[in-house]
This record gives C-alpha cells, sequence and structure tokens, in this order.
C-alpha cells in the first residue's frame, strides 16, 4: 500500500480546510480500493455543526458507493503541522465501514508519518 500518496492527498486536502475559528486545519484522504476520496475540516460558528475532514471524506466515498475502507491519512495542524488523530465520532463512523486492522496515518509531511491499526485507536468497537 503506498501509503506516501494518501498522504499527499490528505495534505493537499488540507489546503482546502474552512476553520476560521479554531485555525486548526485538517486534511483527511480514504482509500477504497483504487480510488481516494478526500475531505477537510469545515467549522461552523455554531461550533457543534463544525464537521471534521475525516468524516467529510468517508461520507464522500459511501455517497460514491463505497462500503470498504483499506486506509486513512490525517495530516492536521494549526501554524504549524501536527500528527492528528481522529475524534471519537470520527473513529466510529470509520468503524462502520474499515476493519478493526485497517491502517490510520497521521502525517505531517509524506516523509514523517507514524500508521496506526484502527481497533488500536478505537478498542471495542460498538457495532450491531
Amino acid at each position: 500500500m503506498d501509503f506516501k500518496a494518501l498522504v499527499r492527498a490528505a495534505l493537499k486536502a488540507r489546503e482546502n480546510s474552512y476553520s476560521p475559528y479554531s485555525g486548526f486545519k485538517v486534511g483527511a484522504a480514504v482509500l477504497c480500493g483504487d480510488r481516494i476520496f478526500t475531505g477537510c475540516n469545515v467549522e461552523n460558528a455554531a461550533y457543534g455543526e463544525t464537521v471534521c475532514a475525516e468524516r467529510v471524506a468517508v461520507l464522500k466515498a459511501v455517497s460514491e458507493g463505497e462500503r470498504v475502507i483499506s486506509a486513512v491519512a490525517i495530516a492536521g495542524g494549526g501554524e504549524k503541522l501536527e500528527k492528528t488523530f481522529p475524534c471519537g465520532s470520527c473513529r466510529q463512523v470509520m468503524a462502520e465501514f474499515a476493519k478493526p486492522d485497517t491502517p490510520v496515518i497521521t502525517a505531517i509531511s509524506e516523509d514523517d508519518f507514524e500508521v496506526y491499526d484502527l481497533g488500536g485507536l478505537l478498542p471495542n468497537i460498538f457495532n450491531l
């Protein structure tokens, strides 16, 4: 699996972040088969209506008919890039379409990233 290509896509998606309130830009890329879907965080003055980059990317994939996530990359940060982890809601949304051993990549650059398993980030995943 080419993690660097997925990280590059997340970094590029980060550029589209709408984050005027926090200044914390996040980009995500979701790999489904041979297709990459990207998303960025979109903040709202009513903070609870903000949508995370990871959920945007997953929902774009699902809305295009995908149902299996192979990997996820996340790039985020404020003034400087920081390794950014998905929130609990995003982890649960990813778990709906990914297996516990699905790689979740947190990236600063295409050469500086760490890989985790979704199951390690969300132990005892809730499912029906």
